[in-house]
């Protein structure tokens, strides 16, 4: 067995733009319905942002997870944000949320692992907790405002995704279960991917050919681009892979896990995981009917709606499980 012990989530939260963005109105912008919508996604709304940044998303989360944790912001040590549309290049996203939470004992920092960030982020706090002795709380955001990013005259992608934000609160538990396990595979780079904005400089050289051989032949914007059969193959494996090693590495069968919270993609690409791993659906939580794929988000505000509806209770087996741009993928198992 590989794994750490010692963690508990004191406190969950998420917020959401109030905007929602429904399949008739996506109808309006391009060829579709809600009838194919819903039969091919599951998703029957999303919330869009239209004045909120990305660190707002977030801190509004957060607040609801610190209240949660019955904690005050100058308690945390360590706040870790996980995004792939922050509001700049620096700071990180993490500081600016730090800084309206008056968390002013905590170290902050962002990190991209895109649909996997969540959990990966949850990881890296687990051992940050399990190595340093002075650090009793460490908070765990994950916020998007993907609309920024997609292509609406796209009628494959913009379908899919919607903005929101969910957080939790880490803290040692002596007696906690906890394992993970993540992997990535770079040579699916492509497969799901938005280029960063155009640089500035004067040493560059505009007859130069540029020197990339993984992007120069992709479209030339800064919007969200998917191969959607590639994606669909490439989820529908990684999440039976890794939730079967992280159960590995604690020591239980999957069929010990009492409630699996997976990233929400498509609700297709859930159910045909759930049946390869030969997990039931009654014990996994799919709340992408009303939010759409929010990306990192996803995993945190589904946590948050079961740890608040009662569908995860004290004692349960949870497994955490995302996959995504990279490509990612990672499993968390904890004992909530």
């Amino acid at each position: 067995m590989i794994f750490l012990t010692g963690i508990r989530i004191a406190g969950t939260g998420h917020y959401v733009p109030p905007m929602k963005l429904t399949n008739n109105d996506l109808a309006k912008l391009v060829e579709t319905n809600d009838e194919w919508i819903r039969t091919r996604t599951g998703i029957s709304t999303r919330h869009i942002s239209t004045d909120e940044p990305t660190w707002y998303l977030g801190w509004k989360a957060a607040m609801e997870a610190i209240s949660a944790a019955q904690i005050t912001p100058d308690q945390i040590g360590l706040i870790i944000d996980a995004t792939i549309t922050s509001d700049c290049f620096t700071p990180a996203t993490a500081c600016i949320i730090q800084q309206k939470l008056g968390a002013m004992n905590a170290m902050a920092f962002d990190m991209n692992s895109a649909c996997t960030g969540f959990v990966c982020a949850f990881d890296i706090a687990a051992r940050y907790l399990a190595t340093d002795p002075q650090l009793e709380y460490v908070l765990v955001v994950a916020n998007e405002t993907l609309s920024r990013i997609i292509d609406y005259n796209d009628r494959g992608s913009c379908i899919l995704f919607g903005d929101g934000a969910g957080a939790s609160v880490l803290t040692r538990e002596e007696t906690a279960l906890y394992s993970s396990y993540f992997r990535a595979d770079g040579t699916g780079a492509t497969a799901l991917y938005a280029k960063s904005l155009d640089m500035t400089s004067p040493f560059i050289d505009p007859e130069a050919e540029i020197k990339d051989d993984i992007f120069t032949d992709m479209p030339d914007d800064h919007l969200l681009h998917q191969d959607g059969r590639a994606v669909y193959r490439f989820a529908t494996e990684a999440m039976p892979s890794v939730v079967e090693e992280a159960a590995k590495r604690a020591g239980i069968s999957v069929s010990d896990i009492d409630i699996l919270v997976p990233h929400q993609a498509n609700l297709r690409i859930i159910e045909t995981a759930a049946k390869k791993l030969g997990f039931p659906m009654e014990k996994i939580f799919v709340n992408l009917e009303h939010y759409g794929n929010t990306s990192s988000a996803t995993v945190p505000i589904a946590l948050d709606e079961a740890v608040r509806g009662g569908l995860i209770k004290r004692g349960d087996i949870v497994c955490l499980a995302g996959f995504g741009a990279g490509l990612t993928m990672g499993a968390v198992i904890i004992r909530y």
